[in-house]
This record gives structure tokens, sequence and C-alpha cells, in this order.
């Protein structure tokens, strides 16, 4: 009954989250990043069900109901899949050194980080084509878009000293519009569910801070891990938690949207740092020791299981 209960609410998740709004099998799609490949994987039985090979060195991933982009950064390319039946669209080259990708939520467009160029490429998925690079400033890395997808956040490297701001009302045009100082070493970041607040982590602190996304300023600090930290936020309606990792730690803190207090801290395999949430599940994946672990909303671990020598990065995909 709780495995129906979790499936139901993969089904419920909005358009533009990481999980798919269709019926089906919930699927972890994790980056092996040694082996070159990107492995689909069953849940809970965490049986694997495909490896798929990627250009060199696939870092991220994520997903829609429709389509996965895999980011392989030393191969300078980004491969276009087709999550219904799990199969290779288009790879996309062209790149310096790509790494992160996100899909604009309810547009049919995907953006991908560019460090080595400084640039933000624009992806119509219509066409399968890369249609615009943008200069948004060297080392752009992670970044975050408004749920209303008029606004893009991005930090300018691993350790950034400097946001980029960029208005997306256009999809297929963003225009740089501002800078913020995150007042330290930025890392990762991502907009609130609500689109009022931006959440920063850092390299260089064991903090995360919230700033206004409407003034950029800073509004409120909350602890957590050692750094770097990585987080995503739960996908009701009503989101209540942010889930919160530190790799170096071991550690997925689960915090509370109203107060910013640890609300839970729960033990995970060593180098989990990257995080995705789908519906009710919440994925981490070990780039140390390759360990795809999944838990529930609360932090209850139902799945861990090595799957590779170095498992880089996780997202959620439902299989008809």
């Amino acid at each position: 009954m709780k495995r129906i209960l979790l499936l139901f609410a993969i089904l419920a998740v909005p358009a533009g989250s990481h999980a798919a709004p269709q019926g089906g099998q919930p699927v972890a799609l994790v980056t092996a990043e040694t082996q070159n490949q990107l492995i689909a994987v069953d849940l809970p039985s965490g049986r694997v069900l495909r490896r798929l090979h990627m250009p060199a060195d696939p870092q991220n991933v994520v997903t829609t109901a429709t389509y996965a982009l895999v980011v392989s950064a030393r191969g300078g390319a980004v491969t276009l899949l087709g999550t219904r039946r799990l199969r290779v669209l288009k790879i996309l080259r062209g790149f310096a050194s790509p790494h992160i990708a996100l899909f604009v939520p309810g547009r049919h467009f995907a953006y991908v980080t560019d460090d080595a160029r400084g640039q933000l490429a624009v992806i119509d998925l219509s066409r399968r084509r890369v249609t615009r690079k943008v200069f948004v400033g060297y080392g752009a890395h992670h970044m975050t878009i408004s749920p209303d997808a008029t606004r893009l956040w991005i930090a300018l490297g691993e350790r950034a000293r400097s946001l980029t701001v960029l208005d997306t009302t256009v999809p297929g045009a963003p225009r740089v519009i501002g800078h913020v100082d995150p007042g330290g070493e930025a890392h990762d970041l991502v907009f609130s569910p609500a689109g009022t607040r931006v959440w920063v982590t850092y390299d260089d602190r064991s903090s995360i801070a919230i700033f206004d996304a409407e003034s950029r300023r800073q509004v409120r600090v909350i602890t957590a891990g050692s750094p770097p930290q990585h987080l995503a936020f739960d996908q009701f309606s009503k989101a209540r938690h942010a889930y919160v990792t530190s790799g170096d730690d071991g550690t997925l803190r689960i915090v509370s949207l109203r107060n910013g207090h640890t609300l839970r801290t729960v033990s995970i395999p060593s180098g989990s740092f990257n995080v995705s949430t789908g519906g009710s599940l919440v994925l981490t994946s070990s780039l140390t020791n390759g360990t795809l672990t999944e838990l529930d909303e609360n932090g209850h671990v139902l799945l861990r299981k090595r799957i590779a020598p170095a498992a880089r990065d996780v997202a959620l995909a439902v299989l008809p």
C-alpha cells in the first residue's frame, strides 16, 4: 500500500519537476562517469534495467515526463533521451565544458551552462538543437529557474563570488539583467517552491543563505552540514521540506520550509552530494562509492545499493 501511495505522489508532480507526471514504473537514472554510462535502476528493487553508453564523463542528468538530458563534461556533449523508451534521440556537441542542465517549466526549451566559455546554451527541444548561446560570465555552473519560468539565477563557478540573474520571460532568448553578491563562495542554488526565495549553499561555510527573489537581498541564514552542500525541495503542491545533502558528512538534513529548522538528520553514504526529488521520493547518489539511495519524504531509507564505481548524479523518470 505504501508503494502505491508513493507512486501516486509521483504521478501528481507538476510538469517541469524532476519526476514524470504519468503512470508507470519509477526508475532512477544515474550517471556513472567513470564507466561513461547512464544506468536505469528500478525502484525500489534496485534491479539494473539498462546501461546506456554516453559521451565521455557523463556528470549531470535531469528529466521531465518526455525527456532526459545528460551532460558530459569531458566529452563536450549533451545527450537528449526520450524517457518513455529510454532511447537516445540526439547527441548535441560543440560545447567546451558543459556542466548543468535544466528544463524550462512548461516550455519546449532547456538550458545548459558551459563553464569554460561562460555561456548559457539554449536548446529548442522541438527542433532538437542549440538555438542560442548567451554570455553570462566565465565559470557558469549551477543554476535555478523560478517556477513561473521568468527568472534564472546562475552561479559563476563551484565557488562562485557572483551570481548572474537572467530574464527568461522569452525562454528562447534569455537576457542578463543583473548580478548578486552571494557573500561567500556559493555552490548550489535553488528557487523555493513558491518562487519568492532563492536558497544558496556554499563551499566555504556550513550554512545556507536565503535571498529574496525580487529584491535579491539576503533575508536569512540557516544551518547546514559541511560544505559543499546540495539541496532540493519536496514537490507536493504544499511543499514543506528542503532536503540538504553534505557529501563529506554523509548526511541528509530535512529542513522545515516554515522556520528553517532541521527536522531530522539522516545518515547516507559518504560522497552523496547530489540530491533530487520526485513526488514523495528523495534520491541521492554517491560519487565516491557508487551507491544509490532512495528515501521517502520523511527520510526513511527504501533502497541503498551500490551500482557503479562512482555515481555522480541521479534523477527520477517514470517508464510506461
